[in-house]
């Protein structure tokens, strides 16, 4: 198996000796290597970010792939019931069972969760690893709110199989999977169901946002006022200008750009 620790995460860092330790104790030869024929998985100690890095790789050698989850949000581990200890997350890539899950791509990117345009893509791009490490959580409050208070609509084209559909929206997000954003829960959607949903907040008054952030909260996103919904197996995204994607907080490019699912595509390890 090769190891994946995400040199930039202060947790990946204290636990990466850890999870080495505990996979050998399981009898799970571990070896970083870049020679693709000694790889027969891949084990990711980190967060959803730093699996999006290991997907073209997995893919491309048709491994599975290992979730240790020391992220700050760890959607992926989460949805998948994979615990946040490093002893049992490494149980459960040593019992061996796989599933297939979906993965998603834009420009070339992959990713499990979800890609973003507006507010959420200006808070992945203002957050800095050092101000993570040694503020965690506190550090994505304080940039969320400073991208919530710059955050301007923007006029977007959307397009999946014969239907477009036009929105002034101050974020537009297109999830793979049930679970995302930390706390986020989605009713009707599923990690291998084959589809992208795509939500588009448009928001004109105080209202809309309260209605909005309670839908959200309550997992009832697709009654809320203000917030448009859609599901399809791609999306065609143009906007009038230019604007940045990221793709589980990683960058992914500008618009006008594609969305599309890759259907079981993924193979990792679950308990």
């Amino acid at each position: 198996m090769r190891l994946v620790v995400n040199p930039r995460s202060r947790r990946g860092r204290l636990f990466g000796d850890a999870v080495r330790r505990e996979l050998r104790r399981r009898n799970v030869d571990v070896a970083e290597t870049q020679n693709a024929e000694s790889i027969d998985a891949i084990v990711i100690a980190g967060g959803d970010g730093t699996l999006v890095g290991e997907i073209p790789r997995a893919l491309a050698l048709g491994v599975p792939v290992g979730i240790v989850p020391l992220g700050t949000f760890n959607d992926l581990a989460r949805t998948l019931e994979i615990p946040t200890d490093v002893a049992s997350a490494c149980g459960i890539i040593a019992g061996g069972k796989t599933r297939r899950i979906d993965a998603a791509r834009v420009n070339g990117t992959y990713y499990v969760t979800e890609a973003s345009i507006g507010i959420s893509s200006r808070l992945a791009r203002r957050q800095r690893p050092e101000e993570k490490q040694r503020f965690g959580f506190l550090a994505i409050v304080a940039s969320a709110l400073t991208a919530i208070r710059y955050a301007r609509s923007f006029h977007a084209e959307i397009s999946h199989g014969d239907r477009k559909e036009r929105v002034r929206a101050v974020q537009l997000t297109v999830a793979n999977s049930q679970r995302f954003g930390g706390f986020i829960t989605v009713e009707g959607a599923a990690i291998d169901d084959g589809r992208l949903d795509l939500y588009a907040i448009e928001i004109e008054n105080i209202r809309q946002l309260l209605s909005v952030f309670a839908a959200i909260v309550s997992g009832k996103q697709r009654a809320a006022e203000g917030l448009s919904t859609f599901r399809a197996e791609a999306f065609d995204v143009w906007t009038r200008r230019p604007h940045h994607i990221t793709a589980d907080g990683e960058p992914a490019g500008k618009t006008p750009a594609r969305f599309e699912v890759l259907h079981g595509a993924l193979r990792v390890f679950v308990p």
